[in-house]
């Protein structure tokens, strides 16, 4: 199974943004995109693959969120 995770672009340095995945700091290969400090891009084996709204990356994290929470509570 693949996922994409979306995080918020906050340094950029060349090819290279600094993405903050809720307080985990990873770089990213930011090269296929236009991305800009702030935005909110979609993750995919450390490559920005998209670049999303703040609205539907809360959005889709709430949704994460709830299918780890609804994993923990069947285990």
């Amino acid at each position: 199974m693949c996922l994409a995770v979306p995080g918020k672009i906050i340094r950029i340095e060349g090819d290279i943004g600094d993405i903050d995945f809720g307080g985990v700091i990873r770089k990213t290969n930011i090269s296929m995109v236009e991305a800009r400090v702030g935005d909110w891009a979609v993750i995919h084996a450390g490559f920005a693959i998209e670049i999303m709204n703040e609205e539907e990356a809360q959005e889709t994290l709430r949704l994460w969120n709830e299918v780890l929470e609804s994993e923990r509570n069947s285990a």
